[in-house]
């Protein structure tokens, strides 16, 4: 007679935490700031108010913007606040850098709201695989936001993962 085949990993207690389900969902834009300078390069004030001025904010509605210069023009800072106060009443987020850096903002955003009560003194593994663009700097912060609460920390499969944090025993 055959033994029966026991599924341990789905019978443990380990809780997968996939980054992927909490991935913000929104059309996301580079918004470079060298076409609006002069030869890509120089900052003439006077036009680039007008251009800002004259430029078409509500197509930028409820999507998240990335601000950057593709060249290497030397942009003032101010340049970049002027630009966001035009986009503040349409974009859902606004931040300086390119997708990267607005997709780990973003993801900062959503794990600093999550409520993790429920992880208090459990072990949780962390999903590595996804197939949406994870910042490497938002498993950073969810590190930052489950380990004071979690019994125990691990990266990647059920069957095959990483340890990274053990609570040290009372």
């Amino acid at each position: 007679m055959a033994e029966e085949i026991i599924n341990r990993v789905a019978n443990s207690k380990l809780i997968t935490f996939n980054l992927e389900d909490h991935y913000p969902q929104g059309q996301r834009l580079i918004f470079d700031l060298s076409k609006w300078l002069f030869e890509g390069f120089v900052l003439k004030e006077k036009d680039f108010r007008d251009q800002a001025k004259e430029h078409d904010w509500s197509q930028y509605q409820d999507k998240f913007i990335a601000l950057n210069c593709s060249s290497d023009a030397i942009v003032p800072a101010w340049a970049y606040m002027l630009i966001t106060t035009y986009l503040e009443p349409y974009a859902k987020k606004v931040v300086i850098g390119d997708l990267e850096n607005l997709e780990s903002h973003l993801y900062q955003d959503v794990i600093e709201r999550l409520d993790v009560t429920d992880l208090k003194d459990r072990a949780v593994i962390i999903k590595g695989c996804s197939h949406k663009p994870v910042p490497k700097n938002a498993y950073i912060f969810l590190i930052k936001k489950l380990q004071p609460v979690v019994k125990s920390l691990m990266y990647g499969e059920a069957c095959s993962s990483v340890p990274l944090y053990k609570q040290p025993k009372k």
